[in-house]
């Protein structure tokens, strides 16, 4: 008896669903940078949420003010503490002051998925514009500080000023994730997805996170010019 070659031919899996994103609500985020606006924004909403979260400072007294002011259980710790007992770390530090706080903390953030929101931006009197540092981005510029690491780059877009507002219930905008490998960046998708009125778009590999960090200059002038804090809406998607 014969066997035909579409009886030999395994079945194809069905195309994974991009909707289908892991259940993030058991990890511990810590936020460096956390007691500046956009940091503690996020810690907010994401505490909010329901996520545990550790605020880091280079000052574990300041950390430990701005986590009692954002509430919902969050921590606030020196840095390098708070990079050692987090699963996902969100790095939300000044441009200034981002390739020292990463070479300082490589050890405490080896096996750690790094999410890197800085945007390096400068100004002056025409306004804001974009800086594009060596290796790239800011984002690039992480992942060959953190060899040990997993980066990936996110929450780029994000208005400290709605974060920070408990009376606004939704943050509505989408969040532009990069990232070299999916299953990292399908954890950061649904943690942004856990802030209501939030979704985590899959947006590229980090070499196009400059365009990304890039855009923040734009939604300044369009802030400015409008008297508004925009975001960003990804349609047909």
């Amino acid at each position: 008896m014969t066997t035909t070659d579409s009886a030999q031919t395994p079945a194809k899996a069905p195309a994974k669903d991009p909707w289908d994103l892991p259940d993030v609500s058991g990890y511990v985020v810590g936020v460096l940078g956390g007691t500046g606006p956009q940091g503690k924004g996020l810690a907010y909403r994401l505490a909010r949420a329901g996520q545990k979260v550790i605020i880091g400072s280079r000052s574990a007294d300041r950390a430990r003010a701005a986590a009692q002011e954002c509430g919902h259980g969050v921590e606030g710790a020196a840095n390098a503490e708070a990079a050692r007992r987090s699963d996902i770390v969100i790095v939300a530090v000044p441009w200034d002051g981002h390739g020292d706080t990463l070479k300082a903390l490589r050890d405490e953030l080896a096996g750690k998925l790094v999410v890197d929101c800085v945007n390096p931006l400068g100004f002056d009197k025409k306004g804001a514009y974009a800086i594009r540092p060596e290796e790239g981005s800011a984002a690039e510029q992480a992942a060959a500080l953190l060899p040990d690491s997993r980066v990936a780059a996110a929450f780029h877009h994000l208005s400290a000023v709605l974060l920070q507002d408990p009376e606004i219930e939704q943050i509505d905008t989408d969040v532009m994730v990069l990232g070299e490998e999916r299953a990292d960046v399908e954890i950061v998708q649904a943690l942004a997805g856990r802030i209501p009125g939030m979704r985590g778009i899959f947006a590229g590999r980090l070499r196009g996170a400059h365009q990304v960090e890039s855009l923040v200059a734009n939604l300044i002038s369009v802030n400015r010019r409008y008297k508004a804090h925009a975001g960003l809406r990804i349609t047909d998607v």
